[in-house]
């Protein structure tokens, strides 16, 4: 994910982490080509405007150095909206350009559909595995310790959210948001109550996962990490 808007980065990698995805990021064009070599990822979110290399240029480098070998799939998501834009970024050889504002469901269909196509890994990682806790997109089974863990729907949905963005800090509006969405007008105490009936599920094993982070949210970790 390169954008140089902090928030939108940070609300594509959530939404991505979300679906299974593990996710990078860059702020920056130069930034973007250093981690591509890196990392190697199955494609790349790039953003047009960055402040050094704009996206359309590290979108050509990158077909530079391809050669004759595999393509790297890419999506522009931008404010730039104009046909020449477009057109541009389809000649350099973009796989699908997104505009702002979008939808982050939207974005993970587009992704999702880009990674088909390109013979990816489409629906990302099914399984999520954090210490001794694991959780199956596919059965929606969740263990920990190698015990079966039985959870509501809202349960599944909130430790599926903290284990996708484990080690990560959320606040509580982030995890009101994504878990019982935009929409969702009811005290944040609910959150607090779920939370509690996740520790007395999860949180029976040593070491203890869930954690209060005082004064900004929650984070599934080790204590020390």
């Amino acid at each position: 994910m390169v954008d140089d808007e902090e928030h939108i980065a940070e609300m594509v990698s959530m939404g991505l982490g979300f679906n299974g995805y593990e996710v990078g990021r860059a702020a920056s064009g130069r930034g973007a080509l250093d981690e591509i070599r890196r990392r190697r990822p199955d494609l790349v979110v790039l953003d047009v405007m960055l402040p050094d290399l704009d996206g359309f240029e590290v979108a050509r480098r990158l077909r530079q150095t391809e050669g004759a070998g595999p393509r790297l799939p890419i999506i522009f998501l931008t404010a730039r909206d104009t046909t020449a834009d477009k057109v541009e970024g389809l000649r350099i050889g973009s796989d699908d350009y997104v505009t702002k504002p979008f939808s982050i469901e939207e974005l993970v269909e587009r992704v999702k559909a880009v990674l088909r196509r390109s013979g990816g890994v489409g629906g990302g990682s099914r399984r999520l595995v954090f210490a001794d806790l694991e959780l199956d997109g596919d059965t929606r089974e969740v263990w920990r310790d190698g015990k079966l863990i039985e959870l509501t729907p809202t349960e599944y949905k909130l430790l599926h959210l903290l284990l996708s963005n484990a080690r990560r800090v959320l606040t509580r509006d982030q995890i009101l948001e994504h878990v019982w969405d935009y929409s969702f007008a009811g005290n944040a105490s609910v959150l607090e109550t779920y939370i509690s009936y996740l520790r007395h599920k999860v949180d029976v094993f040593d070491p203890p996962l869930i954690h209060t982070v005082r004064g900004v949210g929650y984070s599934l970790r080790l204590k020390d990490s």
